[in-house]
């Protein structure tokens, strides 16, 4: 969780000429909307900065003269104009906000979609929070660039432009008193600025934190039931979350200030042109339309100042979300299919482990020198101890990591010359921690393959016997399941994780200790539905209960890593090495029981 903290406290510069242009690539697919929130917006500010001039128009020339028709076309010209600004202002913010959510939209699914393609190394290195803030947190933050600052910036800009074109019309010397007070304004801004950083950098530690904290905590609510750690955990939570009270709490301090000093700067600019304006306008140097002008001239001038310092903080945001993002969308997946057509397809199902060597961390070996073969149709089953590597080899064989030395072929051919999907459709995987999705139990057993039909899904079903359950539900093959199958008995997980495994008919099967979570009575019950499923099938099997095990074709042996014994369940036993240590070990206080000496796997003839 640290590093994930460490990375959100990079801000980086408040703006970043490449990262925004690689933004604005994201525009283009919406530029007509762009273009067309621009002149809304542009038109918009030129109407509202004539306003002013029409309210000294009037004073000076229709007021003065006690022109009744003249001031009353002024007035139907004002309120003109105040419909159109309206009707421009509603047809900026609809094209900028609909062209913002169709961006971050877009964002989004390339976030997931890269996702998807990263090796699973990956994953194990970044934790789940810090992905979670990339697709929710910084996403949001690019959304208000989009609504609310890369478009925007132009109205702040072009209306602060025309507002100092028509003091200086007006009268010059009179601009000058307002230009006077700019040194001021930019030194509080500065000020303002540097303070809001670093409330910002805090809010963002203590997101990334709540994140991670939440992710954690929920994930395992269980474990933190068991062990009583309610009150420990909810008190960190009360830390955590005060940090991001206090951090929130600092920001709005710092904008509570900047405000107000802002309105007094304005007041004072307003002061001083009343005071300056008042004595020409007595001097009959300044007419008294020109002053009032003045005046709300000087109220707008300070307006768009007051948002250009809230944009930057949108910029200081956005500029250290995209970078993040970026980061993310610019690491490879280190495991790719090959490039170019005809790669191979898996037909027979033979796999073969030569001399392979594998280690998650450097220095840390898993697998050393590993060999075998797997012939098709052939059953195997690979023991050891809890660390020895078992499961690490079915990682491999799908392609979850890349070896270091040595080669795994299927068919004869690398592994890395197939295609990573065609590879792994046809490699069947029944897992201990079997993952349901939240939907359907038809959803899950198909797992979005439209190729399985209805009647598919309840052959399988059928097949393993899972149907037995699945019947009893009210809304049988379309009832939910529930996040991770939360509805559902630790059996019933793992007998629908047989049906899908059987549904998608691949041509290796793997059963990573897939019955150790299965009572006694189902494990009979679903003995003859397993032969039926691994029958013309390659199947390696991995378990710690060796009477699941006994009548494998050959049993593999693996400790620390290494290949030690291989055989049949009576020639290990007759060795008396390690796999005659497991089984004595496992059965020292009870015989083996008699129920289970029958494999469920094929018996040889």
């Amino acid at each position: 969780m640290s590093s994930d903290i460490n990375e959100e406290q990079v801000l980086g510069k408040a703006y970043d000429a490449r990262l925004m242009r690689r933004l604005l690539t994201y525009i283009k697919p919406y530029r007509r909307s762009a273009y067309l929130a621009i002149v809304c917006l542009l038109a918009g500010s030129g109407l509202s900065v004539v306003q002013p001039y029409l309210t000294k128009v009037a004073i000076d020339r229709y007021i003065r003269n006690n022109s009744v028709e003249g001031l009353n076309q002024i007035a139907v010209l004002y309120i003109l104009t105040l419909i159109f600004v309206f009707a421009l202002s509603f047809g900026q913010t609809w094209l900028i906000n609909l062209m913002g959510q169709k961006i971050m939209c877009d964002l989004r699914m390339e976030i997931f979609r890269h996702l998807q393609k990263l090796d699973v190394a990956f994953f194990d290195k970044n934790p789940v929070g810090r992905l979670m803030t990339r697709v929710t947190t910084d996403v949001d933050a690019l959304n208000e660039l989009f609504t609310a600052g890369v478009i925007s910036v132009f109205e702040d800009i072009f209306m602060l432009s025309g507002i100092i074109i028509f003091l200086f019309l007006l009268n010059y010397k009179l601009a000058f008193t307002i230009v006077a007070i700019l040194p001021l304004l930019i030194l509080v801004t500065l000020v303002f600025k540097i303070k809001v950083r670093d409330s910002f950098r805090r809010v963002r530690t203590a997101i990334a934190r709540i994140n991670a904290f939440l992710q954690e905590n929920i994930t395992g609510a269980a474990v933190v039931q068991i062990f009583g750690q309610e009150k420990k955990q909810y008190q960190k939570f009360t830390h955590i979350n005060k940090e991001h009270l206090d951090a929130n709490i600092q920001g709005i301090f710092y904008y509570a200030i900047f405000f107000p000093i802002l309105e007094l700067i304005s007041a004072l600019a307003v002061a001083v042109i009343i005071w300056y304006g008042g004595l020409q306008v007595l001097a009959g140097s300044l007419t008294l339309g020109t002053l009032v002008a003045f005046i709300q001239y000087s109220d707008r001038f300070f307006r768009p100042i007051s948002d250009l310092s809230e944009k930057y903080t949108i910029l200081q945001s956005a500029m250290a979300s995209s970078e993040r993002i970026f980061k993310l969308l610019d690491t490879p997946p280190l495991i790719v299919s090959p490039a170019g057509s005809g790669t191979p397809v898996v037909q027979r199902g033979k796999i073969e482990f030569r001399n392979v060597h594998f280690s998650y961390n450097v220095n840390e070996p898993v697998l050393h020198d590993i060999s075998f073969e797997v012939n098709p149709g052939e059953k195997i089953a690979v023991v050891g101890a809890t660390g020895a590597g078992k499961s690490t080899i079915i990682s491999l064989l799908s392609r979850f990591y890349e070896v270091q030395q040595g080669e795994i072929l299927v068919d004869g051919k690398s592994i890395k010359n197939f295609n990573l999907q065609d590879l792994r459709r046809s490699i069947g995987i029944v897992l201990q921690d079997v993952f349901l999705f939240s939907g359907s139990i038809s959803e899950n057993i198909r797992l979005g393959n439209s190729n399985i039909s209805d009647a598919e899904v309840r052959t399988a079903a059928e097949t393993v016997h899972a149907s037995s359950f699945i019947k009893e539900l009210e809304q049988r093959y379309e009832s939910k399941v529930g996040e991770r199958g939360a509805s559902l008995s630790v059996g019933q997980k793992q007998l629908l994780a047989f049906a899908r495994a059987l549904a998608y008919n691949p041509k290796i099967l793997i059963l990573d200790e897939a019955t150790s979570s299965i009572d006694t009575e189902t494990e009979l019950m679903i003995r003859d539905a397993l032969e039926k499923l691994m029958a013309n099938r390659t199947s390696i099997i991995i378990a710690h209960r060796l009477s699941t095990i006994q009548n494998a074709d050959r049993i593999i042996v693996l400790h620390h890593g290494r290949i030690r014994e291989t055989g049949t369940h009576q020639e290990l036993l007759r060795l008396k090495g390690i796999y005659w240590k497991l089984y004595q070990l496992q059965y020292k206080d009870q015989p083996a029981p008699v129920a289970l000496q029958s494999s469920f796997v094929n018996r040889k003839s």
